[in-house]
């Protein structure tokens, strides 16, 4: 079932062609929902096992705790009006923060708390078992349980940290509207691109995530995921 967009419609130029895209009112349908929320569960059974080993390897392979929480950007509910206003609130953060869940594939910081950078390709702080999981995007897999928790769906634009959040939307014509959808494990912009290193990869990936999001659905989504499964295990675009 598609979701619901009551729409203004809006021409937006992108290094792909021109992308008609809607000022949508937020309507998720519960049908919709219902289908994340069973497909995380069919995932957490079937990760389960895999998940405990990759708790412990991460545990005994370096000094740390084997999962590792930060501060994402969500969607912005508060710009979700109808009419298509945003509300005064529009700029405080972009969007609703929350906490995202991974394995940890970096060393402990010892000055505190971490930058809010990009990972490097060859990035010194990544550990011999977390190039391995991000390698195959393993390191992803916690983010089942911010998909029940309603943080997240399985499929949508990749949420960001809030500094780079900031930056990125100062610097990018309709970053935020990303902010529109929930944000997701895998997206259309992961399938056709990797691991953003500069904002040119992410301008490419924003008008992949508003292509997306002009064309959601159920099946779009099922679509998606299945397109998923080459990418992590041909590991393209992983560093």
């Amino acid at each position: 079932m598609a979701t619901t967009i009551r729409a203004r419609p809006r021409r937006e130029a992108f290094p792909f062609g021109v992308i008609a895209l809607p000022r949508p009112v937020f309507l998720e349908p519960p049908a919709r929902r219902f289908v994340n929320v069973l497909a995380a569960l069919a995932a957490l059974a079937l990760a389960a096992p895999l998940m405990l080993v990759i708790a412990v390897l991460v545990k005994l392979s370096s000094e740390g705790p084997a999962f590792y929480t930060q501060t994402r950007i969500g969607i912005d509910l508060r710009g979700h009006r109808r009419g298509g206003g945003y509300g005064r609130r529009w700029n405080d953060l972009g969007g609703k923060p929350f906490t995202i869940y991974k394995f940890r594939t970096m060393r402990v910081c010892n000055g505190g708390a971490d930058p809010q950078v990009w990972a490097a390709e060859g990035d010194a702080r990544v550990t011999r078992i977390g190039r391995a999981l991000r390698n195959f995007r393993l390191d992803e897999l916690p983010q089942l349980f911010n998909v029940l928790l309603g943080d997240m769906n399985l499929v949508g634009p990749r949420p960001e940290q809030p500094a780079i959040f900031t930056r990125l939307s100062g610097e990018i014509a309709d970053y935020r509207r990303r902010q529109l959808v929930r944000p997701g494990i895998t997206g259309w912009a992961q399938v056709k691109q990797g691991y953003d290193h500069s904002v040119e990869d992410v301008r490419r990936k924003v008008a992949f995530d508003l292509e997306y999001i002009g064309r959601q659905s159920a099946m779009e989504d099922l679509r998606i995921m299945a397109r998923t499964l080459p990418v992590m295990l041909f590991r393209r675009g992983s560093c």
